[in-house]
């Protein structure tokens, strides 16, 4: 298993305790110089950031392990409620993020799916929907022949939506369907999510993912039209 870096170097007990328990390895860094100075010889396997009172020093890490010549990834950000505007700007810093104080449930859950690299798939199968093609075989997916750059949940998310196109899923069914847990911070991941799939789709299919105001979100039309 990789070496997941974790800030601060010293994390609260709950969060050392969930990361022992559960069998990571993990090495605390309190600088950004230790990104590379502590880095393992085959690399990061990923970084959770606990952003605490002092949020500069919280962000200064995120860009540390985001901003190098090979960013860490994937990245997972702890952050208070009330910080979560700070998050408009910076979606490209963090993978996923979870609030704090957070449920040790639902971290440990966010975690292995966040490093999770193997996952059963239907050999030769994909999904199809206009110029969307997703091969659930290879995890890759693209919109009009060209190839969309997606993290793990962002694929899996897309995926769901997409082997139903015009169906409507509230964000605590995606929460718990793509996910895989229940969810006790709020539904704002969903979100967060969703506008980077339409960012990376780009502005001509961005439309391909549809907002149902006050339900949730549909891959395509309406099944009624």
């Amino acid at each position: 298993m990789s070496v997941l870096a974790i800030y601060p170097s010293d994390p609260v007990p709950e969060l050392a305790q969930l990361l022992d328990l559960s069998g990571f390895i993990w090495k605390g860094v309190e600088r950004p110089s230790d990104v590379h100075d502590l880095e393992p010889d085959e690399g990061w396997g990923g970084a959770i950031v606990q952003v605490g009172s002092d949020s500069d020093l919280g962000w200064g890490m995120l860009r540390a392990l985001r901003k190098r010549d090979v960013p860490v990834s994937p990245l997972l950000l702890i952050i208070r409620g009330s910080e979560l505007q700070e998050l408009e700007l910076r979606d490209e810093l963090f993978d996923d993020f979870c609030l704090d104080p957070f449920h040790p449930r639902e971290l440990e859950a966010r975690i292995k799916h966040m490093l999770a690299s193997e996952i059963e798939s239907i050999t030769g199968e994909r999904i199809e929907y206009g110029p969307l093609l997703l091969d659930l075989e290879t995890y890759e997916a693209s919109v009009d022949s060209q190839p969309l750059d997606l993290t793990f949940m962002e694929y899996e998310l897309l995926r769901f939506l997409a082997a139903s196109p015009g169906r409507v899923f509230t964000r605590e069914v995606l929460l718990s369907r793509v996910w895989g847990y229940e969810y006790y911070g709020g539904a704002r991941t969903v979100d967060v999510h969703i506008r980077r799939l339409r960012a990376k789709l780009g502005e001509e299919y961005a439309s391909l993912i549809q907002t149902v105001r006050s339900v949730g979100y549909r891959l395509g039309e309406s099944r009624r039209r």
